[in-house]
């Protein structure tokens, strides 16, 4: 399995725009955006590297970003139904 980017934007290029906006404007949002995308840089460099890590703590990591995910996602569909 293969190395793949978990970027919000390119998770949900439906939301690209709404994303920026929030980012700019929302500053829970941007918050949590934050840490989604520097737990997601950590998991990336790890699997990159083939960094010595216990299989269960890269779990909990991959587990954390998903609900991050989940989280901005859920903003995200509230904040489109909005407009």
């Amino acid at each position: 399995m293969g190395i793949s980017s978990h970027e919000l934007h390119l998770e949900f290029p439906q939301y690209k725009d709404l994303i920026q906006e929030l980012k700019t404007n929302d500053l829970k949002f941007h918050e949590k955006l934050q840490e989604y995308t520097e737990l997601d840089h950590e998991i990336e460099g790890l699997e990159k590297r083939d960094s010595p890590i216990g299989d269960d703590k890269l779990h909990r990591m991959k587990q954390k970003r998903a609900q991050l995910k989940d989280d901005l996602y859920q903003v995200l569909i509230s904040n489109a139904k909005a407009s």
